[in-house]
């Protein structure tokens, strides 16, 4: 994990076929929003709502696409692990 001014991030690339779609992303929400502080996914220059599913669709992450997941609350840490995790996985797809 490392630090920055924006918080605590790791970096994770997408594996699965399908990407970042609505399914994975319903996944990653679903961790997101039982955070205590802002949860973040950023593609590039753009950062999305983590707990949001439109939020997360709209960066369009294809397979390969190298995201970077933040968090604000260091109490957050297990769940940037396991959004992490879960980007790994595949989403459950592989």
């Amino acid at each position: 994990m490392t630090s920055s001014e924006q918080g605590k991030y790791r970096l994770a690339t997408i594996r699965n076929e399908l990407g970042l779609h609505a399914r994975s992303a319903a996944l990653v929400a679903g961790l997101a929003q039982n955070s205590r502080g802002p949860v973040w996914i950023v593609k590039e220059a753009q950062r999305a709502d983590a707990s949001s599913i439109i939020d997360i669709l709209t960066l369009v992450c294809k397979k390969g696409t190298e995201i970077k997941i933040i968090i604000e609350d260091p109490a957050d840490s297990e769940i940037l692990d396991a959004i992490v995790q879960l980007v790994a996985s595949g989403f459950g797809e592989q």
